[in-house]
């Protein structure tokens, strides 16, 4: 029997310690890491933890190739090590596989400082999305960045054993959460579109798949919130969608509570945040029957946990069906069904894998 994320936490350690995480991924990027690591993080400290975010923001960046929206540190050799050796750390987790998270790993390798890493991203997909290449080819590289790892800690079953089939080790089970102070259904506000509303959140990029979303012909009305490399393009194709652009906070939780459904067209996410902090919402999630959406909605929408019975969600290969079933599911359900991914789980998840040095 598959236990819910909230029975499977373990006790955390009960000495304050000093915690960094290093990612790529940060401010002002809105994305499910970036809320992931910052929700942790505000966790962590509020347990009496001293946490360090080594990120972009400080060091001299470069706009990504294909992406600019996204900033790349430069100088990570020069500088990391000395941060590092500056704070006088217990811990250090890596998030991502970008340049602070190479350079990281460099300096804990030499100082035979242990680590844990974490598989956020589905980034070889990311990239045969972008380009002519396949994603089997940058597997390779990326088993090579956690291989050293104390423990790679992963969010959902499917890619736990995807990664464990291509020889990746020491895969640990870390859960996400929601804030279900802030995403709740009672944060609605009036607006005058046309029911019904089906909403996207996340990266405006190929990888999300969101033309697929854009292209359904169910009537009502589609919103758009965030920004991407794609979003140009996309507002010129689909005129008739509305592009609102990255939200924050209430803002956020009031566009999630005042839609009749959530679309979430991606096929390549490893979990999928957004499709949680919806559901806190009140708002059922349609979405296609692959990793990520089975994981966290089940494959027939009713959840992933076996004490759990009731749809929250809609998932086909056709999404004009899924989000006409989706349409139909009861919103209270929903906003219960949320309540079982807590931070306090993740935080004690998270704090079990670290390898902390004595």
């Amino acid at each position: 029997m598959q236990s819910t994320p909230k029975d499977a936490a373990a006790d955390q350690p009960a000495q304050s310690i000093r915690i960094c995480i290093v990612t790529d991924a940060w401010t002002p990027q809105v994305n499910g890491v970036v809320r992931t690591l910052q929700s942790l993080k505000k966790e962590l400290r509020q347990d009496g933890h001293k946490v360090y975010m080594l990120t972009p923001r400080l060091f001299k960046t470069i706009p990504c190739p294909t992406y600019p929206e996204i900033p790349l540190a430069i100088n990570t050799i020069g500088r990391v090590p000395s941060i590092l050796k500056r704070w006088k750390l217990d811990a250090i987790h890596i998030a991502t596989e970008g340049p602070l998270g190479w350079a990281a790993r460099r300096w804990c390798i030499k100082h035979n400082f242990p680590f844990t890493t974490a598989y956020h991203t589905a980034f070889p997909e990311y990239v045969a999305a972008r380009t002519p290449l396949p994603a089997r080819l940058f597997y390779p590289l990326f088993k090579k960045f956690h291989a050293p790892s104390a423990g790679v800690l992963v969010a959902t079953p499917t890619v736990r054993k995807m990664l464990h089939d291509r020889g990746f080790k020491n895969i640990i089970p870390w859960t996400r959460g929601v804030d279900t102070a802030l995403f709740n259904p009672g944060c609605k506000k009036v607006h005058d579109y046309i029911r019904p509303v089906q909403l996207y959140v996340g990266r405006v990029a190929v990888e999300k798949n969101i033309g697929a979303f854009l292209s359904t012909n169910i009537p009502g009305t589609k919103l758009v919130i965030g920004d991407g490399p794609a979003i140009k393009q996309l507002g010129k194709q689909y005129p008739e969608v509305h592009f609102l652009g990255p939200q924050y906070g209430h803002d956020l939780a009031a566009s999630y509570a005042s839609a009749d459904v959530f679309v979430f067209p991606s096929k390549t996410d490893t979990f999928g945040l957004v499709m949680i902090e919806a559901l806190a919402a009140g708002t059922p999630v349609a979405a296609y029957p692959v990793q990520g959406p089975i994981d966290v909605l089940g494959p027939d929408g009713k959840g992933p946990f076996e004490d759990w019975t009731t749809p929250i969600a809609a998932l086909s290969n056709n999404l004009n069906e899924a989000i006409t079933q989706a349409l139909a599911v009861d919103r209270v359900a929903c906003a219960e069904f949320a309540k079982n991914y807590c931070w306090s789980t993740v935080s004690k998840q998270f704090l079990k894998a670290l390898n902390i040095r004595s």
